[in-house]
């Protein structure tokens, strides 16, 4: 989930006010076609906005990182992913953060603002760059433990970059599903195939639940759809290991054969953020490849209470201070089985969307005001989310490198972290919450 909505972050409406006073009128280019202001105001805007910005970072591994998308099969019903991976050589061009400006409308419509707002959206950020290097070949020669990455509500499979290049650059291959279930802002297929050749997209948009009774299930449906998501992809990835030869939809420079004997099949794990943290415990309860998950700020509304019993694989916990309440974290302990792996820690000062690269897409002011950034340095909290998941990672995949140095952050050993919650359970009254942030009392 992208958690209320990004706190607006996208309320740049306001962060307008801040810079220069406007209403929507002034946006209008038809009546101001030949006068400039309504463009400064937005240059205004970009500017406040960047002031302070911090760049999306590099992996802190030994591997440079490349990036391509591949689509398998152009319906609705196909797999679409974003993918990091170890690549041969460091001097191609970054990757396009935000590929195309639907996305951005598809933001706008998820925080319920002016469809103008995706206009602004796309002018801040739809030339901003990642560091890994697109299409670039994969570094052959050896077999990497393979990541599905789920996505938050709202969310897409670009907006992680942070988590998947930092994997990525110590060792691992990260596929970053973008769901078809309606939680992404915005989605794209093909009706056919000539559409597909001559790239014509049919685009789906967030799925709106208007009626809070319906939430659960609609939102439990969902989730079963994504866990069968993420083990599609995991079909298709060992596929193209085993080699089976497949076309990538997207017709992208990037060879598949390439993956062929590239991944090391018995070490799969699945991680995701918020409702990705809730389709990662759907997806090891359905799904007994995944050898191990981490779920990030998990969203627990979307799980069903048959599904706490059945997850047998080691899982992690990584959990922000502000976003989690105690009924959320009631449903994280009844994953707690006896003779079962279960570690939780939370990041001190952090909020939900330290786990998302928004957090370093805004300038340090705006980024505050709109919870894209909490006390906590971005680029701390990143890097302990990043190291405790290396950690897990190893000890579970059983894997022969260093990452058993950051032991200690599993357990929560660091000022920065708290080990378990800072959330007190103990209250007979809980706070139940939906996706749009609304909150009610009930018992539980």
């Amino acid at each position: 989930m992208v958690p209320s909505k990004l706190h607006a972050l996208f309320c740049l409406c306001s962060c307008l006010a801040l810079v220069h006073p406007f209403d929507w009128q002034d946006l209008d280019p038809v009546p101001h076609i030949k006068s400039s202001a309504w463009v400064n105001k937005i240059q205004a805007l970009m500017a406040a906005a960047s002031f302070g910005r911090t760049k999306i970072p590099r992996g802190n591994g030994s591997y440079s990182v490349g990036c391509t998308d591949l689509m398998f099969n152009y319906t609705d019903k196909g797999t679409f992913l974003r993918m990091y991976y170890p690549s041969q050589g460091d001097d191609l061009l970054d990757t396009l953060w935000i590929p195309n400006k639907e996305y951005f409308q598809g933001l706008s419509k998820f925080l319920g603002t002016h469809w103008l707002m995706g206009k602004i959206l796309s002018l801040l950020f739809g030339s901003r760059t990642t560091p890994a290097n697109w299409n670039a070949p994969l570094r052959t020669g050896e077999k990497y433990p393979l990541i599905i990455f789920s996505h938050g509500l709202g969310a897409f499979r670009t907006i992680y970059s942070a988590i998947g290049i930092d994997l990525a650059s110590h060792g691992f291959i990260v596929a970053a599903v973008e769901h078809r279930d309606g939680s992404a802002s915005a989605t794209y297929y093909f009706k056919d195939e000539s559409a597909a050749e001559i790239g014509n997209k049919s685009w789906l948009y967030l799925k709106t639940v208007k009626q809070e009774d319906e939430e659960i299930p609609v939102r439990n449906e969902q989730v079963r759809q994504r866990a069968k998501e993420c083990s599609q992809a995991l079909n298709l990835i060992l596929d193209i290991d085993c080699g089976r030869r497949v076309k990538n939809v997207l017709d992208l420079e990037f060879d598949l054969e390439q993956l062929k004997d590239s991944i090391d099949r018995n070490k799969t794990a699945v991680i995701g953020h918020s409702f990705g943290g809730a389709t990662v415990i759907q997806a090891l309860s359905t799904d007994q490849r995944f050898r191990c998950g981490i779920a990030l700020d998990a969203w627990m509304l979307p799980v069903g209470d048959e599904v706490y019993s059945r997850i047998p694989q080691p899982l992690f916990f990584i959990n922000s201070e502000r976003f989690q309440y105690p009924a959320n974290i009631i449903k994280m302990k009844k994953c707690y089985l006896p003779g079962k792996e279960r570690k939780m820690i939370t990041v001190r000062g952090s909020v939900h969307q330290n786990f998302v690269d928004f957090t370093f897409a805004t300038g340090r002011i705006i980024g505050y005001i709109l919870t894209l950034k909490g006390d906590i340095d971005s680029n701390v909290a990143i890097d302990l989310i990043n190291k405790a998941s290396l950690a897990f990672l190893q000890k579970h995949l059983e894997l022969h490198k260093d990452f058993d140095q950051w032991d200690s952050l599993v357990e929560g050993e660091d000022e920065n972290l708290i080990p378990g919650t800072n959330i007190d359970t103990t209250k007979q009254h809980v706070t139940l919450q939906n996706s749009t942030g609304i909150e009610k009392q009930t018992l539980d």
